[in-house]
């Protein structure tokens, strides 16, 4: 074998480093993509390649993830197996890669389980809650993976030492606020997005594979059976949404995986934001913008940028929930007005207070309509939060609350 005659490796390993740099290892698929697409390697005794194959942008879109200090190192399935105490076999069952569980009729396969609730305008919202022995990996893969690799600091939802409070504070006594929803935000993440996701993190394709698998579910299709009070044309589009492996709500690991897959999504919405001098927070499904007077001239051009933004990362804007508030209405968002200072809407307050008074006149059990397991610990929760937001009105509250007899 002549050396002379592989000339060309040396320059293409130059050329693939180039198109790959940095930490995050490239997916088979991609470099067969550039070796179909380099023209360098179309001038050796090769010839030409077909030059038609698409590739997913996974490494672009996740590239600015922020690398975590340390990453638990898992580079066989032997290893992950031995880290999460289950076989091989156990971990193919509860990764379910090829969607086995979505098409078994039998519940006792499945790993979710689910419940349908009812939304605004015929809409339908999908609970899916892992069993217990998935539910204790997926806690498993949170606290070990997860929680070491930061979110973006424009993200408040599902994190710790971030609440309501921050996420509502940068907003206070601005002269408009434009709040904008996400639609579908958990089910439109699919599991491709998940894998690049684990990628980026620094795991080989395999490893990624089994942790994206772990952490999403495809919906079985008898589930809608159960859905009479939903339209036909939610119940179709939910159909067509869930039927692709996607992040389920109701899972430890989702809200983590949404903030880091959501990541460049901030990135973007921070930088349009602070051309235009204005700021920026997210809190799960829910953008907030707001600024001075000169933003409140362009409030509306800005949000048709921003859903352009939104689209464009591969998720879609709820139109109906764009609310573009000015100093002269209630700014509220997520239930708290910050025109002033952070309040809790008079409306809630009112109807809190009424609970109450109710429950010490006629008793607890006469004002639990929707059957709360423990609904002393539900009231103290949602004091809780009214507390945070206006302590005066929260000791108010309170005080009723302690003289309620249990």
């Amino acid at each position: 074998m002549v050396a002379g005659s592989y000339r060309w490796c040396q320059p293409f390993v130059e050329r693939l480093m180039r198109r790959f740099p940095g930490p995050l290892r490239p997916r088979a698929i991609a470099i067969e993509s550039f070796i179909r697409e380099d023209q360098g390697l179309r001038r050796t005794r090769f010839g030409l390649l077909p030059a038609n194959f698409n590739v997913l942008p996974e490494y672009e879109m996740y590239s600015a993830l922020p690398t975590p200090p340390e990453v638990l190192a898992l580079s066989s399935v032997l290893q992950i197996s031995k880290w999460l105490g289950i076989s091989s076999s156990q971990l193919d069952g509860f990764a379910d890669l090829r969607g086995f569980t979505g098409r078994c009729p039998h519940e006792l396969v499945r790993n979710y389980r689910y419940r349908i609730l009812a939304k605004r305008y015929g809409a339908i919202r999908l609970i899916e809650s892992p069993k217990p022995r998935l539910k204790a990996i997926q806690r498993k893969i949170l606290h070990e993976i997860l929680d070491r690799v930061p979110a973006h600091e424009a993200a408040h939802g599902f994190r710790r030492g971030r609440s309501i409070r921050s996420f509502a504070a940068l907003h206070i006594g601005t002269a408009v606020v434009v709040r904008m929803d996400l639609a579908d935000f958990f089910p439109c993440i699919t599991r491709a997005r998940v894998r690049a996701m684990f990628r980026a993190i620094g795991y080989p394709e395999s490893i990624a594979d089994l942790l994206s698998g772990l952490c999403t579910t495809v919906t079985p299709g008898d589930v809608w059976r159960s859905a009479e009070h939903a339209s036909r044309e939610s119940l179709n589009l939910a159909r067509r949404l869930f039927e692709v492996p996607h992040l389920p709500q109701g899972a430890p690991t989702s809200p983590a995986i949404a903030n880091l897959c959501a990541y460049r999504l901030d990135c973007r919405l921070t930088g349009l934001a602070n051309s235009v001098a204005a700021s920026y927070t997210r809190y799960a499904d829910d953008l907030v913008f707001s600024g001075d007077d000169a933003f409140a001239c362009r409030a509306k051009r800005f949000s048709v940028h921003v859903a352009a933004t939104v689209a464009e990362e591969g998720l879609k804007v709820h139109h109906r929930k764009t609310r573009i508030m000015r100093d002269g209405v209630r700014q509220h968002i997520a239930g708290v007005v910050v025109n002033r200072r952070l309040n809790v809407r008079r409306t809630d307050f009112d109807r809190l207070k009424a609970i109450l008074v109710n429950c010490r006149r006629s008793g607890p059990d006469s004002q639990n309509w929707n059957s709360h397991t423990d609904f002393r610990a539900h009231l103290l929760g949602r004091i809780a939060f009214v507390t945070q937001l206006n302590p005066a009105r929260g000791k108010k509250l309170k005080d009723v609350f302690d003289s309620i007899k249990w």
